[in-house]
């Protein structure tokens, strides 16, 4: 199956528009773990176990993982993700950004040493940036395109004078990925919860892309506003949470915290929709 029916079998078979996030900080691991980079593999493969009928994708983050070298115990993650969860589809959360031979490079990593479903990526060095993950067949790329940081603004919400009705950054960049750069039907894209009157405006220009939405939970997005601004008919939406998930328990009863705080989220969210 391609990336896009990934999301769609996955949303419907675990009725969740819940995207688990794995962030691993071994600071934050419960007693017995705490402080072990070597535990990372452990902590984040029980966090899968505990809501692979509960999420619609996890989206491991790649930085939480190179910052201890722990680059193979990612690897083990996404190999276990295949046989305990393999109709959950994997985001892998890179936000590469570079053209050419390296952006080769980046797609290879993300989709043959990892093997993710889907990568997030950066498109402000444009469209050949791009290209080089969409001659994956099937796979998929998330663009940044309306972050959840108070620093989006500097860049995101600047107007553009030499484009045609002047529009913000972050909507050219929506009206692009719903147009000419979709060549394949590849492409979705990033867009804060802490923003839902922008989430309702990149839905309006991108009204079939799915959405990954960070900043649920820890980062204080409203999961109503957030489904009601995201999601139609046409468009599916991944509302992501990590810390508030991962972070539920710090004793031996962490992966059952976590599967709870999942549950509640992923309820949260299917309320609204109703």
């Amino acid at each position: 199956m391609t990336f896009i029916e990934m999301l769609r079998n996955a949303s419907a078979q675990n009725n969740s528009m819940l995207c688990v996030g794995l962030d691993p900080e071994p600071s934050r691991f419960p007693q017995g773990m705490r402080g072990d980079a070597q535990k990372i593999y452990d902590f984040c493969a029980a966090i899968v176990d505990a809501t692979a009928d509960v999420a619609g994708s996890f989206k491991p983050q790649i930085a939480y993982f190179a910052a201890h070298g722990a680059e193979d115990q990612l690897e083990r993650l996404m190999q276990h993700m295949r046989c305990n969860a393999p109709h959950v589809p994997v985001i892998l959360d890179a936000k590469r950004g570079d053209i050419g031979s390296t952006a080769e490079q980046y797609a290879k990593e993300a989709f043959e040493r990892y093997g993710a479903d889907a990568v997030t990526l950066s498109p402000f060095m444009g469209f050949d940036s791009i290209e080089p993950y969409l001659q994956y067949h099937g796979k998929g790329a998330f663009l940044l395109c309306r972050t959840s940081n108070p620093g989006g603004n500097d860049l995101q919400a600047q107007r553009l004078a030499s484009v045609e009705g002047q529009p913000l950054l972050y909507e050219h960049v929506a009206r692009q990925a719903q147009g000419p750069w979709n060549k394949n039907g590849q492409l979705g894209l990033v867009v804060g919860a802490t923003y839902p009157a922008e989430i309702e405006r990149v839905r309006a220009l991108a009204p079939t892309l799915p959405l990954l939405i960070p900043g649920v939970g820890a980062q204080g997005g409203d999961a109503a506003a957030t489904v009601r601004a995201g999601l139609t008919q046409d468009g599916m939406i991944a509302v992501n949470s990590s810390r508030a998930i991962l972070y539920a328990s710090s004793g031996d009863d962490f992966a059952a915290a976590a599967r709870q705080a999942a549950l509640t989220t992923r309820d949260a969210l299917n309320a609204a929709r109703a």
